[in-house]
């Protein structure tokens, strides 16, 4: 008998969020216990293509084998570059530390 790994899927979605608990077999890797979990089903804007996943925050391959106690995290696409985001907040910052010209 194939020893059994207790792991974890989970997704938020920007209204949902969902995590199912699995057991699978040792040598199972990422992407068929998503594919076992019913995420996909779930959630049919998933897409394994383009989204990363990772275990505990660390990004991983879909062939990663997983290990007992893990929770694999689908993580879904950005709304805003935070790199864009950091440049726009700069410049706020710049425009009231530096007030206009205007001073007497």
């Amino acid at each position: 008998m194939a020893e059994m790994l207790e792991i974890s899927v989970c997704y938020a979605s920007d209204r949902h969020e969902w995590l199912r608990a699995l057991q699978v077999e040792a040598g199972t890797t990422i992407g068929a216990a998503i594919e076992r979990s019913g995420v996909l089903e779930a959630f049919p804007d998933i897409n394994l293509a383009t989204q990363p996943v990772g275990i505990y925050a660390k990004k991983k391959t879909l062939d990663t084998v997983l290990r007992a106690r893990d929770r694999i995290e689908i993580y879904r696409p950005l709304v805003a570059d935070p790199k864009e985001s950091r440049r726009k907040r700069a410049a706020k910052r710049d425009e009231v530390v530096r007030p206009s010209d205007a001073v007497g």
